[in-house]
């Protein structure tokens, strides 16, 4: 059973600036819920209550997110207002949470690499909390668990998207399963469209196997100078040790402005 979460929280928010300027970027809300507060939801109802974050300068405001706060608390006890903490309550007693700092940003893939001390040596899964993601039936990382348990390999959740935004992703092609998995021969991080071998696009939702710790630390960096995990993934689809999967469910790309008030949108609709 994969019970540990890794949540890579240390990037800037550069394209929501200035209100990223003092706090994290994770930390803005849709609605009433701030967008890591979604992701660890997620990883929970998977059965991940482990949850791991590597964050950096200025992401205190996660932390003391996951914790309790007693003097507002005590402030609300008996009001009205009490019920509106009944969800981050649950995740603070179910889960536990634990941290380390990426110092420098060095890219996803090393960011992944500083969480190692806190995974040890077991399959994990990698929550990118700018990705919001709703499942039709059931979570996105419970649906790739199955994934996992099936396959027993990395997996990562795909989707397709336009041509022309696939400079924006890591990009996948490999031999059809059936019409939910691939098995993976080629990943290529942020492609030109003439240069792209498909136009499935990997969003922020991964299992890894730990081996991916030691491809990481072997491998140099690479677009943008950064350590890319999709260059270690490469390393384990060349073994045909990664699967992709075409989740069943909804992805919001809350790390731009657009997607964000999409998110903001659906759930507004949602929660009428």
């Amino acid at each position: 059973m994969i019970t540990k979460c890794l949540f890579p929280a240390a990037g800037y928010g550069t394209r929501f600036l200035p209100a990223t300027k003092a706090q994290p970027k994770e930390m803005l809300p849709i609605l009433t819920k701030p967008l890591i507060q979604y992701g660890v939801e997620e990883a929970m109802q998977a059965g991940m209550k482990n949850i791991a974050f590597v964050t950096g300068r200025s992401k205190r405001a996660i932390e003391d997110h996951f914790d309790i706060t007693y003097e507002l608390e005590d402030k609300i006890s008996g009001t009205s207002k009490e019920s509106q903490l009944e969800g981050i309550r649950e995740l603070i007693e179910k889960c536990t949470f634990s941290y380390t700092r990426q110092t420098h940003m060095r890219g996803l893939g090393d960011a992944i690499l500083t969480g190692e001390t806190l995974i040890g040596d077991q399959p994990f899964g990698v929550i990118l909390a700018d990705d919001l993601c709703v499942g039709d039936s059931q979570g996105v990382m419970a649906q790739m668990v199955r994934v996992f348990e099936k396959y027993q390999c990395s997996v990562v959740a795909v989707e397709e998207v336009p041509f022309e935004d696939v400079d924006k992703y890591g990009i996948v092609s490999g031999v059809r399963l059936d019409d939910e998995h691939l098995r993976v021969d080629r990943m290529v991080e942020k492609p030109a469209p003439e240069d792209a071998p498909s136009n499935l696009a990997v969003i922020g939702r991964y299992i890894l196997t730990p081996d991916i710790f030691d491809i990481l630390r072997n491998t140099p960096p690479g677009k943008n100078g950064e350590v890319q995990l999709t260059d270690a993934l490469q390393t384990q689809a060349e073994q045909g040790k990664v699967i992709a999967f075409r989740f069943h469910g909804r992805r919001f790309d809350c790390g731009g402005i657009e997607g964000f008030v999409e998110a903001t949108n659906f759930f507004f609709n949602l929660n009428k």
